[in-house]
């Protein structure tokens, strides 16, 4: 069955469902944590319209920065501004932010804990033509390997509109992950978010495969997952927004019903959401795991669909390895 939220539920398949990138989340989230709070400040590093913080700077002029193309000293900037008081987003395309300023937001942001919220944009393959050279996907793990930052991947603009706002009153410094590409927008304004709980989408009485995703790919586990019901393999769909700090409870809960985990994420294979998975269950429930992600090589040019299918990350590729680890014996 899907999950017990009406709404959300009659959202999933509609014909019509709205598709959003969630950099728009991102755009609409700022602003409303603009007018919560006058201590929250935009900076950009020449990219104001592609990041949607361009909606920022048209209603609180006076609040947004722009630093041109200086990603190193964005982040600088913005610690020194979260020193003095202010909540700082800083926003660029993640191959930039983290990419180019990682040894800054290390250590004048992390290092000193401020509350600079990273905005990484246009991150995964899906970026589509811009290729290998903008299409970034080693951020996760990146960001999740500094103490005490919080790192998320919404699943739609709705999330991500929430995550935004939720961030701002967040303490310590927050990555979140935004796409450039439509995807579908299936939760609602009622749907739950909350920074370190996971959200069950899918859920069968008697779940043999757990598949957890984050991030957009979120959906198209969905749609998986209401594909093998079909064919009697059940599975219960877990999206992980935070992935860390993880919901570990809710992890634990799925698994030791299911039995059998398949990891979903549009980032490299190492050292993303399916490697946090993994080395949280191998410590604390030892199951067999199946990972899908990038494989160990860049991104290449092409169509968002195209590039989803070609690096295995579409709703048949997560049906295929649902049903390679079912059919195996443990």
């Amino acid at each position: 069955m899907l999950n017990r939220d009406a709404q959300l539920s009659a959202k999933i398949f509609a014909d019509d469902i709205e598709q959003t990138p969630t950099r728009d989340g991102f755009g609409t989230g700022v602003v409303e944590a603009g007018r919560a709070d006058s201590r929250v400040v935009v900076l950009c590093a020449d990219l104001a319209e592609s990041t949607r913080a361009e909606w920022f700077q048209k209603e609180f002029p006076d609040r947004f920065i722009e630093l041109g193309v200086a990603e190193q000293n964005m982040a600088a900037v913005a610690a020194g501004m979260a020193a003095a008081g202010k909540i700082p987003f800083i926003a660029s395309y993640a191959v930039f932010n983290p990419g180019r300023n990682y040894e800054q937001i290390r250590t004048t942001i992390v290092l000193n804990q401020m509350p600079v919220k990273i905005c990484g944009m246009h991150a995964g393959v899906s970026v589509g033509p811009d290729g290998a050279t903008h299409q970034m996907l080693e951020d996760i793990g990146m960001m999740r390997m500094l103490p005490g930052m919080t790192v998320i991947a919404p699943c739609d603009a709705e999330e991500a509109r929430k995550a935004v706002i939720t961030a701002a009153t967040t303490d310590g410094p927050v990555y979140i992950r935004f796409g450039r590409a439509p995807t579908p927008v299936f939760t609602t304004g009622g749907t739950p978010f909350q920074i370190g709980k996971a959200l069950t989408l899918f859920e069968s009485e008697s779940p043999q495969v757990a598949i957890l995703s984050t991030g957009s790919l979120s959906y198209t586990a969905l749609v998986a997952a209401c594909a093998l019901s079909e064919e009697n393999i059940e599975s219960i769909v877990l999206h992980i927004p935070t992935i860390k700090p993880l919901d570990i409870e809710a992890v634990l809960g799925v698994v030791r019903r299911a039995g059998r985990v398949v990891t979903v994420e549009e980032h490299q294979i190492a050292g993303g959401f399916g490697s946090a998975i993994a080395e949280f269950l191998a410590e604390q429930h030892p199951v067999p795991v199946r990972r899908l992600g990038i494989q160990d090589q860049f991104g290449q040019s092409g169509e968002p669909n195209e590039l989803l299918e070609h690096y295995g990350l579409d709703a048949l590729h997560i049906e295929n390895a649902v049903r390679a680890l079912f059919k195996m014996a443990y």
